[in-house]
């Protein structure tokens, strides 16, 4: 039986890495006792893509059913035996089985199918090492891969059970060299949380300084590859990297967007969820998700041309009320069905029927093709603008910076001078007031019960 040669390491978190030319071999396994709810087509696909999202080409593929969980294998051992064989033909440099493996059933599938095995988790890991640009996401991929790596050092190492002496911070004679792996592992992963805890406390810091910021904060969320960072490119022009693949976003990226109602927002493009993603990881997700809790609106994007498209929403749903956002309730929340360009004429007569009577907030559009973005924007702007009211403020009147921010993101009706101060009379909405007291110290004399939309 042919050797499988390994994937190169990354020097992010030390993984099955990707090169040029590399092939994968993908196992899917699917349990009959709780079937589910998608497709085995839409399931093997996503697959595929998180193949793709790292450059494997997918050389084969097999699902496998399954009534309980084989401890030792996770797959039975004829499938493996199966599927071993046809491994010896097409060689893949990796196998991946789409699912968490246990590190037992991890080595054990090793050792029987002669290749390579990653899990789930391990080729998340390595998009999101791929991916990670900034410092803390770059810190949290390596972390969690340490986390994930640790409880696999039985597999990982091939030199587990020699023996080796040392100096005493490395350990006395005798000592086996699992141990002092996992040790030196550990010693590393404290480091970098508290390395982590610093870029945590920086962007803290920042995110209350972007509250200062007179501009409302507008956060993309969704299913990963459901297209936010095309729309995201077509509402700002800027050149965000968008691809047909899993995770082409995993830091923040924002913009300034000016709606149709010359109010200015800023725009946050956020990584894309996905169905079962291990606890651990969600870490990785810190600094984007938390655009997505402190947002004055969040715009959940769909891929409407998807068959599953109504898991996808579900899972995303899901994730969002780990954040303790109230998905039904939460007002801040517009629906955008996505790519209505692959619809076909039924399809897309259905959407329109369920955006224009399902009773939330909907809009359909293409970003791919600038189709609907007007809607939308019009909608963002009605959100922005809900609940104005006519403030009163006292300025000084060399204060010209607090005056010009009124009416840069409000609407001055009436404005004279009142003794020493400038009286001024703006319409704007409750988030403006906030943030306008914020960056100037100055608090309305009384709002009104007089609203302008």
């Amino acid at each position: 039986m042919t050797k499988q040669k390994p994937l190169k390491s990354n020097k992010t978190q030390g993984h099955a890495a990707h090169g040029t030319g590399e092939t994968a071999y993908i196992i899917q396994p699917i349990s009959q006792v709780k079937p589910p709810s998608r497709s085995m087509e839409d399931i093997l696909e996503e697959g595929y893509g998180l193949a793709r999202a790292i450059s494997l080409r997918v050389v084969g593929s097999r699902i496998t059913k399954f009534q309980r969980i084989n401890p030792a294998l996770f797959i039975g051992k004829g499938t493996a035996e199966e599927i071993a064989l046809e491994l010896e033909e097409l060689e893949p440099s990796v196998v991946i089985v789409n699912h968490a493996l246990s590190p037992v059933q991890q080595r054990n599938l090793e050792n029987a199918l002669k290749a390579k095995v990653i899990d789930r988790t391990g080729l998340i890991l390595e998009i999101f090492g791929e991916r990670a640009q900034t410092k803390e996401g770059r810190l949290q991929v390596e972390l969690a891969a340490l986390e994930y790596q640790r409880s696999r050092l039985v597999r990982s190492w091939t030199h587990l059970e020699r023996q080796r002496g040392g100096a005493g911070f490395m350990g006395g004679p005798g000592e086996r060299q699992i141990e002092l792996d996992r040790r030196q592992i550990s010693e590393k992963i404290m480091r970098l949380k508290i390395e982590l805890l610093d870029v945590r406390r920086t962007r803290d810091l920042g995110r209350k300084s972007r509250e200062r910021v007179p501009y409302p904060v507008v956060s993309l969320v969704g299913y990963t590859n459901a297209g936010k960072s095309t729309l995201f490119n077509t509402l700002t022009g800027a050149g965000v990297f968008a691809e047909d693949m899993p995770f082409a976003t995993l830091d923040p990226t924002m913009r300034r967007l000016k709606l149709p109602n010359k109010q200015e927002v800023i725009l946050s493009d956020t990584v894309g969820f996905i169905a079962d993603l291990p606890t651990h990881l969600v870490a990785a997700f810190r600094a984007t998700l938390e655009q997505v809790v402190y947002a004055d609106v969040i715009l959940h994007v769909i891929d409407v041309s998807r068959s599953d498209y109504r898991q996808q929403r579900d899972d995303v749903i899901s994730i969002l009320g780990d954040l303790d956002v109230e998905y039904e309730t939460d007002k801040r929340i517009i629906e955008i069905y996505n790519k209505t360009d692959l619809l076909d004429p039924e399809s897309l007569a259905d959407l329109k029927r369920h955006c224009n009577f399902g009773g939330g907030k909907a809009v359909m559009l293409s970003a791919l093709k600038r189709h609907g973005t007007d809607s939308l924007l019009k909608m963002i702007a009605e959100q922005t603008a809900r609940e104005r009211a006519m403030f009163t403020y006292n300025l000084k009147p060399e204060d010209g910076k607090a005056l010009a921010w009124l009416y840069a993101h409000g609407e001055v009706s009436d404005k004279k001078m009142s003794g020493k101060s400038l009286k001024v009379e703006v319409y704007m909405g409750a988030v403006d007031r906030d943030k306008f007291a914020a960056r100037f110290s100055y608090q309305p004399l009384g709002a009104t019960s007089k609203k302008k939309a």
